[in-house]
């Protein structure tokens, strides 16, 4: 094999790559050296800006094969047929920590898919919880906020968490789940996806649908306790990454039931829980799951910064069939996902690899801007509609529009009778058993019993107490213990 010969960017074969050039043996460097300017100021610009959040994650490639008929509710291409599969890429991350931030730690997971479909990509930005913390975009900022670096300390600070937490009940069945045993999955491979929020599904004769996607791992739920979690740290910090990464490698491909729920759009204004709020869940009892499929990852990435660090999701990236509801979250997500990564990686972070379209055909009237690779033809016109045969609308919706009513201001009265920010939590925590119960009360006590002020702990077991009795007394009995202590 002849040996490959190193160049400069503009693909001039470098001569020296170990001494750079001087005004004699030890003389001053020469601003005429090319290569070494050149690398060093590639180097200063080897990031981009981190993710404010889900900066910590981890990806990989495979196929999702339809293995159930869904087509009774939407015309999703991607969807249409059993044994169809379509090529997709997937990021794990956590939530709250840095890029250097460790796996093993407690906190929600982002469960991002991207199917490369024949009609355009389809991003599927979920967790590993089917509920959030928040019900409202606005409130978002100041949520993340209160979970990262303290601006003075540094530092992820209890006050700070527990002290949003208290002034937002609503957040109480998302930080059941985040304290119980599913708060620190063993890996990425045993846990369950969601897709979180409400989507809408639209079929063939126009009828809407309301679903949610519950991803459910065939590897089977494993998590770790804080103990085992905090040796796991010390290890290896990167565990899950280490995990997924070596499993692919080894041909244990790591797979997922897809089902949905699926609610038919009449039914959501007398349902009993908002099917729009991102904090509660539908009881299996009123809306079953569906088997759709199965994703597979089978790929790992060839370089984790071209392929997994710049992978951009956007919830808005939909395929006709498919849109969204009226889910607040997600109404703020829609823009919030792509904004970020067009500042991150500018406007044509579409035409990178990992987030190029697959599509046949890839047609718009976008040009120009930093990175442009794709231009058309010398003949195609950068404005619509035009006289040139440029690409036209289809005239087609891609989901049955959405009747809307209400007045305009900030706040509505409940619309359903059960839209109180605790019955979910207390229900979930009656689920559990004994054990699980035990091991839930141990975190939350362990994290409240940190927090500096006596009215911020009184806020937050107040919403316990409101989701069960029994539950606030364990965790006031727990806190109070623990401050003798």
């Amino acid at each position: 094999m002849s040996q490959r010969v190193l160049t400069t960017e503009s693909g001039a074969p470098v001569a020296d790559n170990q001494n750079s050039a001087t005004a004699g043996a030890g003389g001053p460097l020469l601003i005429q050296d090319q290569h070494l300017l050149e690398k060093l100021a590639r180097f200063n610009r080897e990031r981009v800006p981190e993710r404010v959040v889900h900066a910590r994650g981890s990806g990989a490639y495979g196929y999702f094969e339809v293995t159930d008929d869904v087509t009774g509710w939407t015309r999703a291409d991607f969807l249409s047929g059993v044994g169809r599969r379509t090529e997709t890429f997937i990021r794990f991350s956590t939530v709250a920590d840095s890029l250097g931030g460790a796996d093993a730690v407690r906190d929600p997971r982002g469960f991002a898919l991207k199917f490369y479909t024949d009609e355009g990509n389809y991003d599927l930005v979920g967790n590993n919880t089917p509920v959030f913390f928040v019900k409202d975009p606005v409130k978002f900022p100041d949520f993340i906020h209160s979970q990262k670096r303290d601006p003075f300390t540094g530092r992820q600070e209890p006050d700070n968490v527990w002290d949003f937490w208290a002034h937002s009940p609503e957040a109480t069945h998302q930080v059941t789940w985040l304290m119980g045993d599913r708060g620190i999955p063993a890996s990425y491979r045993h846990m369950n996806g969601y897709g979180s929020h409400t989507y809408q599904w639209t079929n063939a004769q126009g009828e809407a649908f309301f679903v949610k996607y519950h991803f459910k791992t065939n590897q089977g739920v494993r998590s770790l306790d804080s103990g085992r979690a905090a040796e796991l740290v010390g290890q290896d910090a990167a565990s899950h990454q280490t995990d997924l990464l070596q499993a692919v490698e080894r041909g244990m491909y790591p797979s997922w039931t897809l089902y949905v729920q699926v609610m038919p759009a009449a039914e959501a204004t007398g349902y009993r829980f908002n099917p729009f709020d991102v904090t509660k869940v539908w009881p299996h009892a009123d809306y079953p799951l569906n088997r759709v499929g199965r994703l597979v990852l089978d790929r790992n990435p060839d370089n984790v910064f071209a392929e997994v660090e710049q992978a951009a999701f956007s919830p808005n990236n939909f395929v006709p069939g498919i849109g969204p509801s009226p889910d607040k979250m997600l109404q703020g997500r829609l823009f919030a996902y792509a904004d970020a990564q067009r500042y991150r990686l500018g406007v044509n972070h579409t035409q990178l690899p990992v987030n190029a379209p697959k599509a046949p055909v890839v047609d718009n009237y976008g040009r120009d801007g930093l990175h442009a690779t794709r231009y058309g033809s010398r003949q195609d016109k950068n404005y619509e509609p035009n006289s040139y045969a440029g690409p036209a609308q289809t005239g087609t919706p891609p989901t049955a529009p959405l009747a809307v009513q209400g007045w305009t201001g900030t706040h509505e009265a409940p619309a359903h009778t059960k839209d109180d920010d605790f019955f979910q939590a207390g229900e979930l925590y009656r689920l559990m058993s004994a054990d699980e119960k035990d091991r839930l009360i141990a975190n939350i006590a362990g994290g409240l019993s940190q927090v500096t002020r006596d009215d911020v702990i009184e806020k937050n077991l107040a919403h316990f107490h409101a989701a069960d009795p029994g539950y606030g007394s364990r965790v006031e009995e727990a806190v109070r213990a623990l401050h003798e202590d």
